[in-house]
């Protein structure tokens, strides 16, 4: 699975959604910064990055995501 792959996944899941990929593919970082993170918790923010990818990740194609999810007031 290509990075650009990874973030189409994580741009058409997660609404109104900036996200910057690192890494190799199968292991890599993610930064999504959305305003839809407003007022959800850290482990909410990363449930619902992570559903975005949930069956690359059963299937082995993505073997580990590290999230970064924050809303636009918080990564300027």
């Amino acid at each position: 699975m290509t990075l650009e792959e990874i973030q189409a996944k994580l741009e058409a899941s997660v609404k109104d959604s900036t996200v910057t990929m690192e890494g190799d593919g199968c292991n890599c970082s993610t930064l999504v910064v959305s305003p839809i993170f407003e007022g959800m918790s850290l482990l909410a923010r990363q449930r619902m990055v992570l559903a975005a990818v949930r069956e690359n990740i059963d299937s082995g194609e993505l073997h580990a995501l590290s999230i970064k999810a924050r809303t636009p007031a918080e990564n300027s």
